[in-house]
């Protein structure tokens, strides 16, 4: 029983380092490291700041994107004379202004500047960039270009920094090598002081106008956007929910840089020990203290290995956890697993019988499910036929709130959810009369009255339903018709107390209907579709979920191409 429990914990650690290399165990394991930053809590910052171009700058301005590059330049004549320790520009000026002097203007700035780093997300295959007429010009002026990209991971997130992107030096690693030593390795972790906020940050008016001299002298100043219409705000480790702006970002890694990357991550053998020390754990414990005894051990070990991880990363060093939490979680099972068999011969044949149960009822489970989807799409296309020779209408608009979803940053889980159940947004029409439905012309006041019945007789059609699909389902059916502004019907909610799935549904269905021909209407063009959609942002549609249709159409559609929308 030792030596089987020395080869369970073996096998146990082995099997968790191969499943470290599958896509959901390394998620887990940058969770972990999102947990140990939130546990760790708002640590000190000093030597950075960020200038942020806010809501309040455009106001008090009275500017709007892109500010004129003199305006730029304005700012970093105030910066230097503040006495900055080194200005990093965070705003991207590949392409020249419509106006040769914009131009002229900010190089002049930047060369009396002296140094300044100049970000840039466009990088040829040499790390030769168009900043400012290209690197000649940066040159001249002592100025440098620098990448202003970060790594992401599988979610999109952003946790460590790189050395260079396409032979051109990011920023962190630049200011690093300037101020500290150069980095040796291609990536670090990104040591996130706190959460959205920790690095001090002071208006781009305020900055401009005087008012934070003595807070930015002797600091490197980030300049860069801020305010979340700019949409340059990103998913990080960094604890809280709130995304955190480009130029913050940038800020943490150049602490990053300049404290020598603080956070080092231990070398795969030493995962692989710390792996096979918990498994044994498990496996010894379970053979000498019995099951009850040994698993407490066990989940003792975890315990204490977990807090002892928090201590390392307190202290600078990142601990794999998930990949020893996992081999310590197998070894168990299989231990507990070999002792019950050890024990009683007799439940073997009981689990063999429980797996072979459990998989009939998955099976039997999956095969309800796609039985459920395909009722429900029966169900609703016998209530489009009546409005839609085709019944396509559903697939385009189900498909479309699905994307619509995605894009707004829904998981793939709850996208899914809302494309099955957008198929039933009209499902109540199955009771309005065809001469109403396929009326060539304006409906009258009674018609329209009949009409709008739909909503309500499909949303008592759909409730009660224990099925999560009908339940957004009956949502939807309920708010698409729904206005921003309050106008809308049954209810006349307004704004975010509209359900975020029939503020989807709305502006999908509208979209939908214009683009294809109806019994009252012919097909508009996407084009024009797409200006009636800006049109009605603010009034009938909520703006942000108006944008993202929008973004969908764009993206499909391309310069100069036309829409599929079949």
């Amino acid at each position: 029983m030792i030596r089987l429990a020395k080869v369970l914990g073996a096998l146990a650690a082995l099997i968790a380092l191969v499943a470290a290399l599958t896509p959901p165990l390394e998620r887990a394991e940058l969770a972990t490291v999102d947990m140990r930053f939130s546990v760790r809590g708002t640590q000190a910052v000093d030597g950075v700041a960020v200038v942020g171009i806010d809501e309040r700058s455009f106001s008090e301005l009275d500017e709007r994107w892109p500010f004129p590059r003199t305006l730029h330049a304005r700012m970093i004549d105030r910066l230097r004379e503040a006495g900055v320790r080194q200005i990093v520009y965070d705003v991207q000026f590949t392409e020249p202004a419509e106006d040769p002097d914009e131009d002229l203007a900010l190089y002049d700035a930047v060369a009396r500047g002296g140094r300044v780093i100049l970000a840039t997300g466009e990088v040829d295959d040499n790390g030769g960039t168009r900043v400012l007429g290209g690197d000649e010009n940066l040159a001249e002026a002592g100025a440098r270009a620098a990448a202003s990209t970060f790594p992401t991971d599988r979610g999109g997130s952003i946790r460590r920094y790189a050395r260079e992107d396409t032979k051109l030096a990011t920023i962190p690693a630049l200011v690093g090598s300037r101020f500290g030593s150069p980095m040796r390795t291609s990536r670090a972790l990104i040591d996130f002081r706190g959460p959205t906020g920790t690095i001090p940050t002071y208006s781009f008016a305020d900055v401009l106008n005087g008012q934070r001299d003595d807070a930015l002298r002797g600091k490197i100043v980030v300049v860069g956007a801020t305010a979340p219409a700019l949409h340059d705000v990103h998913s990080v480790s960094a604890p809280g929910d709130r995304p955190m702006p480009g130029a913050e970002i940038q800020a943490n890694a150049i602490w990053t840089a300049l404290h020598g990357n603080p956070l080092s991550t231990i070398p795969g053998w030493v995962a692989f020990v710390l792996a096979l020390a918990l498994a044994s754990v498990a496996a010894v414990g379970v053979r000498f203290l019995g099951p009850g005894r040994g698993a407490a051990v066990a989940v003792a070990a975890g315990v204490v290995y977990a807090l002892a991880a928090q201590v390392a990363f307190n202290a600078g060093t990142v601990i794999t956890v998930a990949v020893p939490l996992v081999a310590l979680a197998l070894t168990l099972a299989v231990s507990l697993l070999a002792r019950a068999v050890a024990e009683r011969s007799a439940r073997a044949q009981v689990s063999r019988y429980n797996t072979e149960l459990e998989a009939a009822v998955h099976a039997r489970t999956k095969d309800l499910a796609a039985t459920q989807l395909e009722v429900v799409a029966r169900l609703a296309r016998a209530a489009e036929l009546h409005d839609d020779d085709t019944g396509e209408h559903i697939d385009r608009m189900s498909r479309m709130c699905g994307e619509v979803a995605l894009e707004l940053g829904l998981s793939p889980t709850r996208a899914e959810t809302i494309r099955y159940a957008a198929v039933l947004h009209d499902v109540g029409k199955i009771g309005v009369p065809d001469d109403i439905l396929r009326k060539p012309a304006r409906l009258t006041h009674d018609e329209m009255t009949t009409m709008r019945k739909h909503v309500v007789a499909g949303a008592l059609l759909l409730e009660g339903s224990p099925s999560p699909v009908l339940q957004v389902a009956q949502i939807i059916v309920d708010t698409h018709h729904e206005r921003w502004d309050g106008t809308g019907y049954p209810n006349r909610l307004a704004g975010d107390a509209i359900p975020l799935e029939g503020r989807i549904a709305a502006v999908c269905d509208v979209f939908d209907a214009l683009t294809h021909e109806r019994p009252y209407k012919a097909a508009w063009s996407v084009e024009r579709a797409c200006e009636e959609i800006e049109r009605s942002r603010g009034t009938h549609f909520d703006p942000t979920v108006a944008d993202a249709l929008l973004t969908v159409v764009r993206r499909k559609t391309g310069a100069g191409a036309v829409l599929a929308v079949d």
